[in-house]
């Protein structure tokens, strides 16, 4: 598991650690795990060209101290001063003494161009806002001279907590930071600044909650369930899918696919395109409704291609009084009122993208998509429910739970019905018995792992489906 601690908890850390070290000591273990991660990624550090883009306080302290180590192995370092008056006096000395030197205001630019790498200790964790006029200029001058860019702690201008991005941010080619992931780190739009990212040990104690955190392999291995000898398709999990229509029979067959190959032990299907989904999946078992007298099921997934007339809100409200967990999807969440969950006995999980989401908020899509953390949290809170977001970074929130951010996700899942997989498989894994956080946060890592398996190409929402098997394999094997 990867996890993510808020700027308040990881400084709260850093002074308790910092009490009980050596004046100073804490700094040097993050200066020396940044140089090393600055040689590696430089390959030979004897002869290269390093420039250390310095702001005021810690930040640009540690770029300091690690170009001081860099420079001691053989490179050739060059600091430019953003706020001189309030450099790191510690670090700055560290840097001298090295070798290192001191670019003029004429020679800044220049240095900038001509370096390998370029060090962004411009602003902390805890900076707010763009980055200024002239760090900007100087990004600039980085990125047209081609240097490879490291962020010390996180990319100047970016929100640590929120992953928010006001203004002007740094792009870099990959992160070092220290002592614990940021929440940021994880979620577009952020993510998409940090690069490749490095974890430093710094040695601090963290709570045992996170803020938020990302599922990896071995966490996905355990979640999924896996049947028993005495297994039947009840014990598996029976979903049932009310999705489709004559407009859009498509949905349903996707939904379908998506459930039976995300290991349902059967799916039953309610709605108008049952000939569509016989046709493809035979071993469906289909209902002309209501939802109600379908049959015995373990959990429901309703909404997708679904949509809003009479027919829609009746198979909707049936859905939601039965007392098992229940995914409502697309034109699902179109119908869908707050008070319409207050009186549900079971789950529910709640899977818009950043538009449907949006109009759940009264927030516009631009609000929703680059404040993902805060959007994800109020949808929970908002209907009491599992919040499934999708987007280029999935993220799901349920109750009091750290925040899960999805890290297998891929853009070429924007593309038709592939929503409509990943609402099925989810609903299969309700069904087998997942809470709706674990199911979500499971289903969005193996869609997205079933995606990245096609290779970086377009690709379908079936072929999608197609590939959940094989990725589900590779997990648990």
């Amino acid at each position: 598991m990867r996890t993510a601690y808020s700027v308040e908890t990881v400084r709260a850390a850093e002074r308790a650690l910092m009490a009980q070290l050596p004046q100073g000591a804490l700094m040097q273990r993050a200066a020396a795990g940044l140089a090393a991660a600055c040689a590696d990624l430089l390959g030979r550090t004897y002869g290269s060209r390093v420039a250390l883009l310095v702001g005021s306080g810690d930040n640009g302290g540690d770029a300091l101290y690690a170009g001081a180590r860099l420079a001691r192995r053989g490179a050739g370092v060059t600091a430019v001063l953003l706020s001189p008056e309030r450099t790191h006096a510690g670090g700055l000395a560290a840097l001298r003494a090295a070798g290192g030197r001191i670019a003029s205001a004429e020679s800044a630019d220049r240095a900038v161009r001509r370096a390998d790498l370029v060090m962004d200790g411009i602003v902390g964790i805890g900076g707010k806002g763009g980055l200024r006029p002239e760090a900007e200029a100087l990004m600039r001058a980085a990125y047209a001279g081609g240097a490879l860019i490291v962020s010390v702690d996180l990319p100047s201008g970016v929100d640590a907590d929120t992953g928010e991005v006001h203004g002007a941010a740094v792009h870099a080619d990959a992160t070092v930071t220290f002592g614990a992931y940021k929440p940021g780190l994880l979620l577009d739009p952020a993510r998409e600044h940090a690069g490749a990212l490095r974890l430093v040990d710094i040695g601090l104690r963290l709570p045992s909650a996170p803020d938020a955190e990302a599922l990896q392999h071995a966490d996905v291995a355990w979640l999924l369930p896996r049947p028993e000898a005495e297994s039947d398709k009840y014990r598996r999990g029976v979903v049932g899918i009310v999705a489709g229509s004559a407009r859009y029979p498509g949905a349903a067959v996707l939904a379908v696919a998506g459930a039976l190959h995300g290991g349902a032990g059967a799916v039953r299907y309610v709605g108008p395109a049952a000939e569509a989904v016989i046709a493809r999946f035979p071993e469906t078992l289909v209902s002309a409704g209501p939802p109600s007298k379908a049959g015995r099921v373990q959990a429901w997934v309703v909404g997708p291609g679904l949509g809003d007339g009479a027919e829609a809100r009746q198979a909707l409200e049936d859905v939601l009084a039965s007392d098992v967990p229940v995914l409502i999807d697309a034109d699902g969440l179109r119908l869908l009122s707050p008070e319409a969950l207050r009186a549900r006995s079971a789950g529910t999980v709640l899977t818009p993208h950043a538009g449907e989401a949006a109009v759940l908020l009264g927030q516009t899509r631009e609000r929703v998509e680059s404040a993902r953390l805060v959007s994800v949290r109020a949808l929970a809170e908002r209907y009491g429910a599992t919040a499934l977001l999708k987007g280029s970074t999935t993220a799901v929130a349920s109750g009091h739970h750290p925040v899960r951010v999805n890290p297998t996700g891929t853009p070429w899942l924007a593309t038709a019905g592939s929503g409509d997989v990943l609402s099925g498989l989810t609903g299969a894994l309700l069904a087998a018995g997942l809470t709706g956080y674990d199911a979500a946060s499971t289903g969005a890592y193996l869609h997205g792992l079933a995606a990245r398996s096609l290779g970086q190409a377009p690709l379908t929402a079936s072929a999608v489906a197609e590939a959940l098997r094989g990725v589900w394999g590779d997990v648990v094997g």
